[in-house]
Parts: C-alpha cells; structure tokens; sequence
C-alpha cells in the first residue's frame, strides 16, 4: 500500500508492509498545496514526549482569533492558565435534547450532517442551551469514508452499516486517497466556515474531530456492529500485514482531513479512539497509539499552534502507553479513570479532558454536584477541561446538562483553591 494517499511526501513503510506497498495501484495520490515531512515513529522517551506537547504553548497574545482574545477552552487546551474549567460535552448534539429530535425524527442522519444548514443549526443548539464553552461540528467520524470509497449508511436499530466492508486485499486497494476535501466533502467546509462566523466575537471555541484508524478500521472491517470485532481480530491475528496496511491507509487520509478542518477554522481536533477498549495493552501499542500519534505529529507540522485532543474510550490500562507515547496537547480520559490517578500519572502541565461518568446526568442533582466538584478538585484546578468521559447518552435530561455546564461555569474560585493546594503539596 502506498504511504502516501494524497500527500506528497511518503512516510515510509514498514518492511512488513512493502508487498502491499508495492502492489498499491490507484491508491496513491498527490494533495494539492499540501506536503508533510516524513514522520517518526511513536514511542518516543518521557521527556520528548512532554517537549513535543509543548510546542502548542504559547501566550494569548501571539495568536488571536476573531481579532479579540482567544477563547477560554482554547487557552487552556495550549496549556494556558484560564480564570475557569471550560465545559463541552462529547455528543453533546444529540437525541436527548427536544429541538434536536425534530430533526432527527424527520431527516436521516446523513442528510443532517452532511446538509450544511441543518447541521449547523444541531451544531449550535447546545451552546445557545447551556453555554458550552466549546462548540463541536455536528458530523460523524465516518462521514470521511465515502470520500475514499467505503459508502456507509446509518440504520435505526444497527447504527453504522457498510455493505461492502474491506475485508482483502483488493479491498485495501480499492481505496481512494483523499486529495481534495472540498470535493469529497466539499459540506465540511461550509459547516464549519459557517461556525466561526456565527460564534465570532464570542468565548466560545470551534471543535472539529476525526476518528483514529484503529477506531475507522474496526468498523469498515466489520461492516457493522459486532461487540467482539470477530473479523478485525482474525485479520489481527492471521494477516496483520493487511491490518496495517488498512491502519496506513487511513492515517494518510487523516492527515488530510484533520489539515482541512483546521483550514476551514476549527481551533481544536479531537482524536476519538472509540473503540480502543477492544484491545489489550499490547495491541494498543501496535495497532492503535502508533498511528494516532503520527497523526499528531504531522498536523503539527503544518498546524503547530492547533491543539489536539487524544481520546481512547477504554484506555484505562493504557494510560501508561498513552503518557509516554502521545504527544496531543490534551488527553481525553473516559468514566472508568480516577482522575487523581491520571493527573499524577501525567503531571500537572499536562492539559487533561473529562471524565464525569454520563450516567451520572440521570442522577439527582445533588450527585451530579458531588461527581463534577470531585472530577474538578482531582484534576487540579488547572490545565483541566470539563466533559463526560463518555458520549451525552440519550434520554438525559436537559437540565442536568444544564446544571454540568452551570458548574464549570462557576468553578472558577472552586479551582483556584484546588490549585493552592496541589502547588502547595509540590
């Protein structure tokens, strides 16, 4: 498989992977005005991976947006000390909240995320709601396999469905490399040049996302829901060479496509590792974390002051592999992580994202109180943004979205005193 697919510099391919290299007619391409440097490989020390995370810090004065101050959840996603907790939520556009329901209960869920007007008006309905501080475009991390040739559809009841799932070979070469966004995709650009105009002059921050290979290729692989990857996994353990390739394939048009949603005006990309919690520590090493690091890496060669955002649902007994072996400028962390523990695995100049479990929205008031101040007090203070370790789930009821997005918005003093106490235990 060509390591190319759509950029005009190669990463070079692992020995394992030159037979699929040197069959890979159709698949490699040339991105218009687009070149990255070859990437290295992930695994780097401890101490180069907090170097590299550091290159997205500077201060809110050398770059602005919008020609005001940047805005908060910005700030404090390139490790800048803010006057609060930013809050956003993961799937926060979603089936729980009622004017979103009459949208979905009419429109197909591709016809609402690839419809620029519609899904602009999803995208904006939870920040008009309850003052998110971040702003997430409506879309899907699949919505990026049509434009290389894996069509897919959204069933109610099954979720994703892939008539045609990559399965061999030829599959793999059947590919497409992704070498214009704006005619593949050509709705992204729209929604989210769109965004930025409207929260324009406001504190509120653009976020764009993608899915990481690993997560894209279980469910292409599949073709759709299967708790226990049963056709990944035999292609892990009896073709590893194609899984890689897949992985490759992938990552290159990644690389494009987190390129472009930046250049159309996001602030910040999301990584979403969904389905990380498939495989074991060592798997992750392999199959997962490699890539999305490289990823990392050669965004940032063109978009060095773009923060990203790594998160592995799962990743629980990873964290160790993620800290030493990512350099996104903040880590997601899902429910199932003690916060404290995370925070002393990475330290404090580490920006970390989560991690309230999304169950607990269904609770009674005073237990969303008393997970957000515990979530809040164990990340710090600082460096720390707000979230669900995990998608809104639907039939939450509004108000407590309301009541999560209230207390970010009053932590304020609450993490300025958290703050005082860990740099007094330091």
């Amino acid at each position: 498989m060509a390591a190319t697919l759509g950029l005009s510099t190669a990463v070079s391919v692992p020995a394992r992977l030159s037979h699929v290299a040197s069959a890979s007619n159709g698949i490699s391409g040339t991105a218009a005005s687009v070149a990255f440097p070859s990437a290295k490989r992930a695994g780097r020390a401890g101490s180069q991976v907090a170097e590299g995370r550091g290159k997205c810090r500077c201060s809110t004065a050398e770059i602005l947006h919008d020609g005001a101050r940047d805005p908060l959840l910005l700030r404090v996603a390139r490790g800048e000390d803010a006057e609060r907790t930013p809050v956003w939520l993961m799937r926060q556009a979603g089936r729980y909240m009622k004017d979103f329901r009459k949208f979905s209960d009419k429109y197909p869920f591709r016809m609402r995320s690839e419809t620029a007007e519609i899904a602009i008006e999803l995208t904006l309905q939870p920040w008009k709601a309850f003052g998110t501080d971040g702003v997430i475009m409506f879309s899907d991390i699949l919505t990026i396999l049509p434009a290389l040739g894996v069509e897919f559809d959204m069933v109610k009841g099954k979720g994703p469905v892939i008539a045609d799932p990559i399965r061999t070979k030829a599959d793999l070469l059947d590919m497409k490399p992704l070498e214009d966004p704006d005619t593949k995709l050509p709705f992204i650009r729209e929604i989210l040049t769109s965004l930025r105009r409207e929260i324009a002059g406001s504190e509120a921050t653009l976020l764009g996302f993608v899915g990481t290979p690993w997560t894209l290729a279980a469910y292409a692989i599949e073709g759709q829901g299967n708790k226990n990857l049963m056709a990944t996994k035999h292609m892990m353990l009896h073709e590893p060479e194609l899984l890689h390739g897949v992985l490759q394939a992938l990552e290159d048009a990644l690389v494009v496509y987190v390129c472009h949603q930046i250049s159309c005006g996001a602030h910040i990309v999301q990584l979403f590792d969904s389905w990380a919690h498939h495989l074991t520590p060592a798997q992750f090493a392999e199959f997962s974390l490699p890539y999305a690091q490289r990823i990392v890496q050669r965004v940032k060669q063109v978009h060095p002051h773009t923060p990203i955002i790594f998160h592995a649902n799962g990743g629980t007994g990873k964290l160790h592999l993620v800290q030493a072996g990512c350099t996104a400028d903040v880590i997601g962390l899902d429910w199932g992580t003690d916060m404290a523990e995370a925070r002393s695995l990475f330290g404090n100049d580490i920006v970390l994202q989560g991690n309230v479990d999304p169950m607990v929205l269904f609770g009674p008031e005073a237990s969303i109180r008393a997970a957000v101040a515990d979530c809040l007090s164990k990340a710090g203070g600082r460096r720390h943004i707000l979230n669900v370790g995990h998608g809104v789930v639907q039939g939450t009821p509004e108000e407590s979205v309301a009541l999560f997005c209230k207390l970010a918005q009053e932590s304020g003093r609450a993490g300025a005193q958290a703050a005082a106490v860990l740099q007094s235990a330091a």
